[in-house]
Order: C-alpha cells, then sequence, then structure tokens
C-alpha cells in the first residue's frame, strides 16, 4: 500500500520526441513533456479548455520503447510518481522543477493513426514494467 501515497497517472499527447541520455554503464534516460487537456463549460455556455504541461522521464527499457515508438503528438497513458528537482543555473539563482519519474505506460494511438518510423505497431496497447534505477544522476 506504500507505493499508493505518491501516485500519478496522466492521459494526454507528447510536446516532442523524447530526448534521450545515454550512459556509460548502458544505462538511458529520456524526458519529454505531455499536454493533459480538461474541458468544461461556464454557466453561461462558454467552453473552456486548459491544457497543462507534465514533465516525463523514462527510464531504460522504457525510455527506448518511448524513443522507437512515439512521436511528436503521440496520445500515451503514463503511471509513475512525481519527484521535484532543484538546480542553479548559469547566474546562480536557484530553479525548480516538477517531474513525473514513469514506472508504467501504455501506448493509445489506433493502429495507422501516427507516422511513426517504427516499423512495427507491436506495443500499441502493451504496457511495460521498467526497472525501478534511481543509480542514475538525476
Amino acid at each position: 500500500m506504500s507505493r499508493l501515497n505518491n501516485k500519478v497517472i496522466l492521459i494526454g499527447h507528447l510536446g516532442d520526441t523524447i530526448k534521450m541520455h545515454h550512459f556509460e554503464g548502458g544505462g538511458s534516460v529520456g524526458n519529454v513533456s505531455l499536454a493533459t487537456n480538461e474541458k468544461y463549460k461556464k454557466q453561461n455556455g462558454e467552453v473552456v479548455q486548459n491544457t497543462e504541461w507534465h514533465n516525463l522521464v523514462f527510464r531504460n527499457k522504457g525510455a527506448e520503447l518511448v524513443e522507437k515508438y512515439t512521436q511528436k503528438g503521440s496520445k500515451i497513458m503514463v503511471e509513475g510518481r512525481l519527484k521535484y528537482r532543484k538546480w542553479q543555473d548559469e547566474s546562480g539563482k536557484d530553479r525548480y522543477s516538477t517531474e513525473i519519474h514513469v514506472n508504467d505506460m501504455l501506448f493509445l494511438d489506433k493502429k495507422g493513426e501516427t507516422n511513426s518510423s517504427a516499423s512495427s505497431p507491436e506495443p500499441q496497447g502493451d504496457n511495460f514494467k521498467p526497472e525501478d534505477d534511481d543509480g542514475l544522476p538525476f
């Protein structure tokens, strides 16, 4: 039950292609943004749509699958946990970011819906469970 205390599930569209970082030991990390939309009607009938952007972090096999089978605009569902990072920019100012470290994901595009360069659509609808690897320098 302890894994439920920090759990995020999102469905949205990728804002770009994944940016990969490969390490000497063979590990990899991929970062990409995800847009989620909320749509509602005001009392006066006006339709309002809000878009929120989320920073996703994939590791190893998960990052490789996202790199191979998705592109900008691909629809996915992710499950992960929130992590907060603090760093200093070039001028020494503290900067902060919120990330979702993905533990599980599902490709939601229908066959033929994306123009992916991948030759095999097999992962469509498949999910994966990457290993927990917190030894990376992020």
